[in-house]
This record gives structure tokens, sequence and C-alpha cells, in this order.
């Protein structure tokens, strides 16, 4: 059924939908819609069987997930940013468990200084932690992830994040289309844990690991990304069997073919990119994209078989290395190991910074003509930077350097007026 509604309200249909036994609350900007949503549903007696309970932080929310998962429940949280950070534990400990427990991540920007905006700072500071982490790049494909994801998670026992970006997906009104209980119930069997805390035949699930075996348990959790590597191309074909659309799959090209500069990007952005890459083939250039939908398992191979035609790679990524620079630009080079690529990073977006068509058109324009370095800030301003370090560097104390260019901003925002 094609509806205009909020993405967050699409997710948390969709989630009902996948029929939880337990939903694990505690809201946060910019996922509350999600879970108020999924509360209406379960108040009203659309979700039946379902326990949903309100619990008192995020790392409550990941324990009282890790405890219904393991004794058979299908499981879904939700959360975005510090919440992500306060649960950090039990993520780790949900994963190592093998319990597979799906989670919408609502991307913001991690303090400080303080941020609600859009980035993916959150999600990939958890991209070694065991989970299955899943990218979409629209309202649409973030419904048909979360369908997705209950199936994978339950094949191989592992939890599945779903990264939808903060506010520019979450809180933007979008058609979609929303599957029937049928589809989604001819998708989605019911669910049969592979492993199960049950009175009558007692075992224990965490217990201590010495040396002599630590190293074969964590290989294993390796072992199974690697099996959902394979699978989520075939759960993608299955997807589309009975939903008649393509969502999820591990990649996906845009002008790839021929291109000679081909730009890799996750989430949102991709549409805008996608925008100025058609304006660009209009004016003859050879310019594609590569969006990453699965970015743990990474698929390294889909990466490289999509690269390895072009002579320059550049990757937009809302997220920094501090250090280094690029996070997803660390695996992209991996997989472009041995061939004779250019290859840029370009930090975007940060703290929902706008992304803009004309940022891009001069960034991709720079990278054809061969000028752009090998690590690039977009749209950073060096005049407020430059001015807190000469501050700095002059001054012991200082102050606080957010504030201080806080301040400079106003200033320069006021001369403008």
């Amino acid at each position: 059924m094609l509806k205009q509604t909020e993405g967050s309200h699409a997710v948390a249909e969709a989630v009902g939908l996948c029929r939880p036994e337990v939903i694990c609350a505690y809201p946060i900007s910019p996922q509350t819609h999600i879970v108020e949503g999924l509360g209406e549903m379960v108040k009203g007696g659309e979700i039946s069987n379902c326990e949903y309970i309100n619990v008192e932080s995020e790392f409550a929310a990941m324990s009282v997930a890790i405890g219904s998962s393991a004794t058979g429940a299908r499981t879904y949280t939700a959360t975005a940013s510090q919440g992500i950070l306060f649960m950090c534990e039990a993520v780790y400990n949900a994963s190592g468990l093998g319990l597979p427990i799906v989670m919408t991540v609502a991307n913001r920007a991690i303090g400080a200084p303080i941020n609600i905006w859009n980035d993916h700072t959150d999600a990939l500071s958890q991209r070694d932690s065991g989970w299955i982490q899943l990218f979409a790049e629209t309202n649409q494909e973030a419904l048909d992830l979360h369908i997705l994801a209950f199936k994978l998670a339950e094949e191989v026992s592992l939890p599945v994040m779903v990264c939808m970006d903060g506010f520019i997906l979450t809180h933007a009104y979008e058609r979609v289309d929303v599957p029937t209980q049928e589809q989604v119930d001819s998708f989605l069997p019911p669910y049969e844990p592979r492993q199960v805390l049950d009175p009558t035949d007692p075992v224990s699930i965490g217990a201590m690991v010495g040396p002599e075996a630590f190293s074969e348990v964590r290989y294993l959790a390796h072992a199974k990304q690697m099996q959902a590597l394979e699978l989520i191309p075939r759960l993608t074909k299955e997807f589309k069997a009975i939903f008649g659309r393509d969502s999820g799959g591990l990649t996906h090209s845009y002008l790839t073919d021929d291109a000679e500069t081909i730009v890799v990007a996750m989430g949102s952005i991709l549409g805008t990119i996608k925008d100025v890459v058609d304006e660009m083939r209009q004016a003859g250039e050879k310019i594609g994209v590569l969006g990453i939908t699965s970015y743990r398992p990474f698929p390294l191979e889909n990466v490289r078989a999509a690269l390895q035609n072009a002579k320059r790679v550049v990757v937009l990524e809302k997220s920094l290395a501090v250090g280094i620079g690029g996070v997803v630009s660390t695996d992209v080079r991996m997989a472009m190991s041995g061939l004779q690529l250019e290859g840029h990073t370009v930090v975007a977006g940060l703290g929902g910074r706008a992304i803009t068509m004309k940022s891009l058109h001069a960034l991709f324009a720079k990278a054809v003509r061969g000028e752009l370095e090998r690590l690039t800030f977009l749209d950073l301003d060096w005049d407020v930077i430059n001015k807190q370090l000469e501050r700095e560097r002059t001054t012991r104390r200082s102050g606080p350097a957010a504030e201080s260019m806080l301040r400079d901003v106003g200033v320069v925002a006021a001369r403008i007026g």
C-alpha cells in the first residue's frame, strides 16, 4: 500500500509487521518517533503478543533486549548518538552472545560539543562490535531493510543495526510502499532461536572464557559475519520475489560501468550525489557512484569489482577518524589494494552541515582535474579554524574552543547581516 508518511512511522510500521515479541524503548532524538509509534501500535492492539517495556536508559534498553532475546523472544530496540555509547558494553555483549536483536540507529553526531544533527559517527564507533550494519539511502529502503534485518539476524544468530540518517530520513515525509502482513509473513517465518534459555535444559550463556578458547570464540563471530556476506544477496533476491522491488544487497552501483571517477558513499547523501553525477554526465564527464548498504560485513570483493576499471576513487563520508582522517575510506582502500587508483577521502556533513550540489560539483570537478588532496574537509571554514589556532598559540587560557569559535561565527554572521 502506497502512503505518504514520516520515515520514523514507516520504520515503526515495518517493525510491527515483523511481529516483535519484546520492544525495549528509551527515547533519544532523532529516533523518538519510532518508539512512540510502536508504543501506540502495541497499546492499540495493532501489534499483538508483544511486551512494550519502558526502560530508564539506553544501557537498560540493550540489557533488556539481551535478556528477552536469550529467552527466545523476537526483540527490537532503537537508539542514536550518545545513547549507543551509553549502551556500548551491552552492544558488545549482544553480538558476543550471538543474539539476533534488531536495532534502528537514527544516525546522529556524537559530542562534545553537543549536537543533535546527522552524521555517521555513532554507528561507525561500533563498527568492530560484531553487529551487522546496514545503511539506508531512502525511507523505502529503511522500511525494507528492517524486514530483511530480522530474517538475516535470525538466520546467522547475530544482531543487526539498521542505520538511517537522523532527521534527513527519520523526520522526512516520503511516499513509501508498506507491505501487507501476508507478504511479510511469507518472507519472515516465526522466530526459531538457535539458542535459548530453557529451565528444563539449563545451559550457561555468557560464561567466562580464558585464553585457551577466547580467540576461537571471537573468530566464530567473524565467521558468522562472513556467512552474512554470502546470505545478504540471497535474502535480497527472496525479498524482491515477494515484494517486487530491489532493496538491501551489499552495494549498489550507479553509472559505474565506464566511469573514470567513482564516488563511494553511504546513506541519504547518495541521492544528492547521483543528481550531481547526472549533471556532470550531461557535460561529458565519466563519473559514477557506488553506494554501500552493508558496511559490516564489509563487501571487499563487490567494492573491488566496482572500482577496478576506474582511474580515481573519492570516498565521501559523514565521519572522522581523528588523527588519520577517514573511517569508511580505510575499508575502501583495503578493497583497492593492488589496483592502480588515485584514492581520496572527503569528510563532509559532520554535525548536520548541509552538503550542497554546488559544493559537490566543485569537489568532483577538482577530483577529475587531478587537483584533489588525499584528505579534504568539505566546506571547512579555515578563517575560523586559523583564528582559533592562533588564539591557542598566543593565549594559554584561551577558553573552550567550541564556545570561542561560536563567538567567531556569530561575529562573522553579524558582519554579513
